[in-house]
């Protein structure tokens, strides 16, 4: 079973900016390597990359466990994480520095559902709106990921990172509040009823961000997209 690709967005969706996958978690709930994991044909890593890439973006790897490095370098470059183990923070904050676009977008691999077209709406509204920091939100939840940074916030991401925090979101609050700015949060399922967003398989928003972090995570979206594509 093979999950067709989205249709490519406009390349200049944004003229200034990066993507970057997040591939260096440990995996502990999955069993192994989330990153090479095969899911509807084709592994993590590789949806992940096409998200990006279809969204009109450079895709590169930042974070990645040093055991798959090898295998992964295949896919898209990587950005080496100068502090592994510290969490998806510490990759984070590698791939601002290591870019100069004005704007990065951060993915994390095993986000397989999400449209592209999520994507360049969050680059859009960051542009418009300048605020640093822009997440989608589901169901009034803001969701950590996707994130779309403007790179000054890595001074303060940098600094929670040093600190010890560790934890996303507070550090995504941290670094938007450095600049005296609120974090961006766009209502997905307002976008969806709108128009303004789609998914190429007509997959519901609800299910656009199902984490494959356990063996059952893996099962239910494999059978959720045998059954849409059945319809």
């Amino acid at each position: 079973m093979k999950v067709p690709g989205a249709p490519r967005e406009p390349a200049d969706a944004t003229c200034d900016a990066s993507g970057f996958v997040l591939a260096g978690g440990q995996s502990s709930r999955m069993g192994r390597d989330k990153a090479l994991l095969p899911f509807a044909g084709r592994p993590l890593i590789a949806h992940a990359l096409s998200i990006l890439r279809q969204a009109g973006l450079p895709a590169s790897i930042a974070g990645a466990n040093p055991q798959a490095n090898g295998a992964l370098a295949t896919f898209a470059p990587i950005v080496e994480d100068p502090q592994p183990g510290f969490g998806p923070l510490a990759g984070i904050c590698a791939a601002l520095a290591a870019v100069a676009a004005r704007y990065v977008v951060l993915l994390p691999v095993d986000l397989p559902l999400l449209p592209s077209s999520l994507i360049v709406y969050m680059l859009h509204h960051a542009e418009i709106t300048g605020l640093a920091v822009t997440v989608p939100a589901m169901n009034g939840f803001s969701q950590t990921f996707p994130v779309v940074f403007d790179r000054s916030v890595l001074p303060a991401l940098q600094s929670d990172l040093d600190s010890g925090q560790g934890g996303c979101f507070s550090a995504f609050q941290a670094a938007a509040h450095s600049l005296g700015q609120p974090i961006a949060s766009v209502a997905v399922e307002l976008l969806v009823q709108s128009g303004q967003i789609t998914h190429p398989l007509g997959l519901a928003a609800a299910h656009w961000f199902l984490n494959m972090n356990t063996p059952q995570d893996l099962h239910r979206a494999e059978a959720l997209i045998a059954r849409v594509m059945r319809t």
